[in-house]
């Protein structure tokens, strides 16, 4: 498949400001690359007992401390203030809010709540290198500000979607460290956009590897862990394996609930394909993306619902 959707190559020409991304130089780490069951780890809620923790833990918007099983999640992906990275800037937030519980009220599931998100797109990755040469620009702060707002006001969860170009996701998730102490605030890591030295966006499919993603995740855990918050959700997007490499080596973390979210858009059958190709069920709870425009024959929630192993987070982009 090609690259996923539409690439606007001047985001400012359609009225989207966007900040240099400052340079930053991740410190060195050890990563700990032990492949751990996500059934045996935090995600599945299976380290302290729940009454204890649900006593000192915030809650999630609708209640409980886990996403997973608890909850089936439904999103619109895209960034402030344009529509042309998706559905979710096609319109202001409360419109678009209702768009999006009409859309997600067809995807319950028996003994699970539907959860609405938001994915908002915080940096956003282009052919322009920018004054750092990362080919990545960060969305005003107070963008940012405005949909940690909104899901709180809506009883949202709110996932940061970064693209970080040439840069790494290190300093990029460090970066937005101020709203990610928010209980209902999650990332996801976009590898398609994650260039080496040489590469530009939208020129070629990035990659990322376990350590990294490793890095980043132990990150989350600490913010999650410090701040005594509810399980946050941590997204990888793929929809080629290559792009993620050595991810038998992604660690799970306890207090992240951990997603594969796949992509690619096309006929249901390249969908599948893809699907089947790249999830990894046992390891990682599997969402999977519904492309309004460039899908041909967009499926139905129940027939998402019908697919096999079992989807738990679908977006619309």
């Amino acid at each position: 498949m090609s690259f996923r959707g539409r690439r606007l190559v001047g985001l400012s020409c359609a009225g989207l400001v966007l900040a240099s991304t400052a340079t930053a130089t991740s410190t060195s780490e050890a990563s700990d690359l032990t492949r751990i069951s996500p059934r045996a780890a935090g995600n599945r809620s299976a380290v302290a007992p729940a009454a204890a923790l649900s006593a000192r833990i915030k809650q999630l918007p609708l209640g409980g401390t886990r996403v997973f099983p608890d909850y089936q999640l439904v999103a619109f992906y895209g960034t402030a203030h344009t529509p042309s990275l998706g559905v979710l800037g096609e319109g202001t937030p409360p419109r678009m809010t209702k768009r999006l519980r009409a859309a997600a009220r067809p995807f319950h599931v028996k003994n699970k709540r539907i959860q609405i998100v938001y994915e908002l797109i915080v940096s956003v990755a282009d052919a322009h290198a920018g004054s750092d040469g990362t080919y990545s620009h960060y969305i005003p702060r107070a963008y940012v500000q405005k949909f940690v707002d909104v899901a709180r006001r809506n009883k949202a969860l709110l996932v940061l979607d970064i693209q970080p170009g040439r840069e790494s996701f290190l300093p990029q998730a460090r970066h937005f460290r101020w709203a990610l102490r928010q209980s209902f605030v999650g990332l996801a890591l976009d590898p398609e956009w994650r260039m080496g030295p040489r590469q530009v966006p939208a020129r070629t499919i990035g990659h990322v590897g376990a350590v990294e993603v490793n890095r980043v995740s132990r990150l989350l855990a600490d913010v999650t862990r410090r701040n005594k918050l509810p399980e946050k959700l941590f997204v990888i997007h793929q929809f080629r394996r290559e792009m993620v490499r050595n991810i038998a080596r992604v660690k799970s973390r306890a207090g992240l609930a951990m997603v594969q979210h796949i992509d690619g858009f096309g006929s249901r059958a390249q969908k599948l394909a893809t699907f089947h190709h790249v999830a990894e069920p046992s390891q990682l709870t599997l969402g999977f993306k519904l492309f309004y425009d460039e899908d041909t024959d967009l499926f139905r929630p129940r027939e998402v619902l019908a697919i096999r192993p079992r989807i738990s987070f679908v977006s619309y982009q």
